[in-house]
């Protein structure tokens, strides 16, 4: 029970940490000329990394391996579900440079 509340103060701080760094990406995107939907994709893809992460090391730890590898392929589909829209994209740049 400590190692959890230890995990959710580390993550609680490491989110305080990261922000400004996020707020300087988003900068960088638009002053590129990207869309800001595209940054949402990106920033969503990385929570769900992370999760997915997380959530498998706790399986793990628990001595759940089966449960661990479905958060894996779950947390895999899921990244690629949203990131579809950007795949959409980057085909028609691609086609329209054919």
């Amino acid at each position: 029970m400590l190692s959890l509340f230890a995990s959710v103060g580390i993550v609680a701080y490491a989110i305080d940490f990261f922000m400004p760094l996020i707020g300087e990406i988003q900068d960088i995107f638009l002053s590129a000329g990207l869309d800001s939907g595209y940054i949402s994709i990106i920033f969503k893809g990385t929570a769900i990394c992370i999760l997915t992460r997380i959530t498998t090391e706790i399986c793990r730890d628990s001595g759940e391996c089966a449960v661990a590898s479905s958060v894996m392929l779950w947390g895999r589909g899921a990244l690629l579900f949203i990131s579809l829209p950007l795949l959409r994209t980057l085909i028609e740049l691609i086609g329209g440079l054919i």
